[in-house]
């Protein structure tokens, strides 16, 4: 097992770079676009003449084969403004269920559609929630029906972030009754299709610079090649899912995006968390009362103490879950969804926190703190409520009940001679052991060789 915190040259300079645009551009204007709940399209701009805003951006993010960019730069975003990072980073999950879905020819044609250039800047929705199915996939309403080498949408969607508003919607609809919630799969919807409707802009408790919606879909008709992977595979995957309800098995390409994006949404919250954390701390520490600093009382670093072990926790739960994605290890013990949980509850928890220590300083909106506090909210709701996440962490732990830890279960990396002679090896223990009882009657130089013949390999 390879194991190195240490941030390569990009990811370093990614963070610093994101965190420089957080604290520059996204910071000094939070508080009037959460107040004014417009969309930040001036921010959106700087993000696109950044380098932040494009599919190509996003590409190399998601190869990163540590899988760590990803949250390292979702972290930094969030942590200038929850509401301006989800307007940035809205297409992105638009973009990873064209990915997990699109044949190479529809990507090439829809990425770019969903973040146009920095002259020219477009938006993209991704569209699965409905007003009686939000995390229960298995209620969502919303149908598909051929016609001749059309499809038909009719269907209602609830909480769609650049809903209305996007240029490219990805819609998911059932196309199969009989298959019901297993029976789906993702169209392609321009904005300004007839049919497509936005029946209202969201008010929200937070994150407002983001464009969330209501839309109605009534007889959307969208050509064939709008249908990601085309209907070859459709009725391929609908075949496997026929098969695996026979044989009592379950599965959708929704699901499947959510357990893919979680940790995403965990990197956020990550980023609300710790802008709580080091602003209260920094409150604590030039406040006084009763002679001396607040952060001096137990009653107040302590709580600090905890949310901080409990940021580096969550963190280090989001990066394994990315890098699993990265390196396409299956999250059979809802490690995806753990990174979530953790992430999402620690922000609610840190920003109360952070409302408490500053006291009736952070009730109001002198201090960054209660808008942080609104924001959080939203991380235990959307991508799946905490409840549902631990529905999810419950049944993998069952299903894979018996079975050891990741670290034990994976399948090892490196050769053979790590098998024999790596570390804690009873080879290795036997030859060290020998060359300690031989230690006092050889010459020093034969004694280095030895030292270094046993050194383990790497």
């Amino acid at each position: 097992m390879s194991f190195d915190l240490t941030p390569t040259a990009a990811q370093h300079d990614l963070a610093k770079r994101t965190h420089v645009f957080a604290e520059e551009v996204v910071r000094p204007v939070a508080a009037r676009y959460d107040r004014e709940q417009e969309f930040p399209w001036e921010v959106l701009q700087e993000a696109a003449e950044r380098g932040f805003y494009s599919p190509l951006f996003y590409r190399d993010l998601i190869g990163d084969p540590t899988g760590l960019s990803l949250p390292i730069f979702m972290e930094e975003l969030c942590w200038g403004c929850a509401g301006i990072g989800l307007a940035i980073v809205m297409p992105a999950l638009a973009l990873s269920a064209i990915g997990r879905a699109a044949t190479p020819e529809q990507m090439l044609r829809w990425a770019p559609e969903c973040f146009g250039t920095p002259g020219d800047l477009k938006l993209a929705a991704l569209a699965i929630s409905e007003p009686e199915g939000g995390s229960d996939v298995r209620n969502l309403r919303t149908r598909a029906v051929r016609d001749g080498d059309d499809w038909i949408i009719h269907g209602h969607k609830m909480w769609i972030g650049n809903g209305g508003i996007a240029d490219v919607h990805v819609v998911n609809a059932v196309v199969d009754e009989e298959l019901g919630h297993r029976g789906q799969a993702l169209f392609i919807v321009p904005g300004g299709t007839p049919g497509l409707e936005m029946v209202r802009k969201l008010d929200k408790l937070g994150c407002r610079a983001s464009h969330t919606a209501e839309l109605t879909f009534t007889g959307v008709r969208v050509p064939g090649e709008n249908l990601l992977g085309g209907a070859d595979k459709l009725e391929h995957v609908l075949a496997k899912r026929r098969e695996a309800v026979r044989g009592g098995g379950s599965g959708s390409v929704t699901l499947g995006t959510f357990e893919q994006t979680r940790p995403m949404v965990a990197a956020q919250a990550i980023g609300i968390a710790r802008a709580a954390i080091e602003y209260m701390t920094a409150y604590a520490t030039r406040r006084e009362a009763f002679g001396g600093p607040i952060i001096d009382n137990q009653g107040i670093a302590f709580p600090i103490a905890d949310l901080a072990t409990q940021l580096d926790a969550a963190r280090l739960l989001t990066w394994r879950a990315s890098w699993m994605a990265a390196q396409g290890v299956p999250f059979e013990r809802g490690e995806g969804s753990m990174s979530k949980l953790a992430a999402s509850e620690l922000a609610v928890r840190a920003t109360e926190r952070a409302i408490q220590t500053l006291g009736g300083w952070g009730y109001i909106t002198d201090h960054p703190v209660e808008k942080w506090y609104r924001d959080a909210k939203l991380y235990t709701i959307f991508e799946g409520t905490s409840e549902i996440q631990r529905m999810v962490i419950s049944h993998a732990l069952g299903a894979a009940e018996g079975r050891p830890p990741l670290h034990i279960d994976l399948e090892p990396s490196g050769g053979p001679l790590n098998r024999v002679f790596g570390r804690g090896t009873p080879v290795r223990t036997r030859a060290a052991a020998a060359a300690l009882n031989m230690r006092d009657r050889v010459p020093e130089p034969v004694k280095q060789a030895a030292l270094r013949i046993l050194r383990p390999p790497r």
